[in-house]
């Protein structure tokens, strides 16, 4: 394994990608998440729509609410969001409300993510950056949807 600098988003995307690997291994869409303040880990999260029977608990949605109450405050203004793949856009909308510093993601998602319907659902002010270990998200996306289909 390659050194990680401290607080780079490479460092912080292996984060959400070990939480992405909790939910392969109880059978969810393996998508983790992460959110960082002061370059400190506040929150992770992990999908789970088939534990929780909740469509909406999504890595990111979970992320958001553990983040706001560690904060004690629904906007998120100096976080960053790392998360393995591109954000539905329920989620960026979540993220537009919380009112995120940045979001980082790994794999895009052409066919549900945000980008498909338009970049600009992002809040204003928020940095995106795509593209972090985007092999790898990828590649354990294409791990679950494989097993699915055999």
């Amino acid at each position: 394994m390659e050194f990680l600098s401290l607080y780079s988003d490479e460092y912080f995307m292996q984060e959400a990608y070990r939480q992405a690997q909790y939910a392969l291994e109880e059978g969810e869409i393996p998508i983790g998440a992460v959110i960082v303040a002061n370059n400190r880990i506040i929150a992770k999260a992990y999908n789970q729509t088939e534990k929780l029977n909740d469509v909406t608990a999504h890595a990111e949605m979970i992320a958001f609410t553990a983040a706001a109450e560690y904060l004690g405050n629904k906007y998120l203004h100096d976080c960053t969001l790392y998360v393995t793949v591109e954000p539905c856009v329920m989620c960026a909308g979540a993220s537009y409300w919380a009112q995120l510093k940045r979001v980082v993601f790994g794999a895009s998602e052409p066919k549900r993510g945000y980008r498909r319907v338009g970049a600009n659902l992002l809040h204003p002010r928020t940095e995106m950056v795509s593209g972090v270990m985007a092999q790898e998200c990828a590649d354990l996306m294409t791990t679950f949807f494989s097993s699915k289909r055999n």
